[in-house]
């Protein structure tokens, strides 16, 4: 009697992490329109981080090419872009604006990011983030208070969430740091561990 034995499991982990990152990219993929009243939702002026600073966010989040990072709110889609292309993460910007959309979305393409980045144009509280293993945020506390329960519900055990300037209220952040921006302006960068 021949029974199933698993000969190869250091294989069958990347066909399933293969798998997995085909279907994260083929559901990423789906990008609704944002309606009339997500429009409305506008809640933060584009500001954009200074890459310096986004470059600390994404290492003080330990950023590597097994994770899945989601930036909501991501403006010019610098963050996506550096966490794919420098970090060789799989990365999804959350972007409302529909300027920001098509240039951030043209800017991936013109870097031959599709594979590895996305911006998705829709409203990020609508946005499902069970896929995320990092969210970064430059947003006002108010709106991160906002999305606090989304983030509570979505992200699994072990999920890094990396804020920009402003805390996300009632969460302890494990590590937070300082950052001079090449402006000479200093940052704080907040790192929270969803427990």
């Amino acid at each position: 009697m021949i029974t199933h034995k698993r000969i190869f499991p250091a294989l069958e982990l990347a066909l399933v992490m293969t798998l997995a990152g085909a279907c994260w990219l083929a559901r990423a993929g789906q990008d609704p329109e944002p309606t009339e009243e997500d429009r409305k939702d506008r809640l933060a002026p584009f500001v954009p981080t200074p890459e310096n600073i986004v470059e600390s966010m994404l290492r003080l989040a330990h950023v590597g090419k097994h994770d899945r990072v989601y930036d909501l709110g991501s403006g010019d889609g610098r963050i996506v872009i550096m966490a794919a292309q420098k970090f060789q993460a799989e990365a999804v910007g959350v972007e409302l604006d529909d300027e920001l959309y098509k240039k951030s979305t043209a800017r991936i393409r013109e870097l031959g990011l599709e594979k590895k980045a996305k911006i998705l144009h829709m409203n990020m509280y609508k946005v499902d983030l069970t896929p995320a293993t990092v969210v970064t945020l430059y947003l006002l506390t108010s709106v991160n208070e906002r999305l606090k329960p989304i983030l509570e519900r979505d992200l699994r055990p072990g999920a890094r969430v990396v804020t920009h300037d402003f805390k996300i209220p009632g969460w302890e952040a494990v590590k937070s740091e300082d950052v001079m921006s090449d402006t000479g302006i200093n940052h704080k960068i907040y790192l929270y561990v969803r427990p």
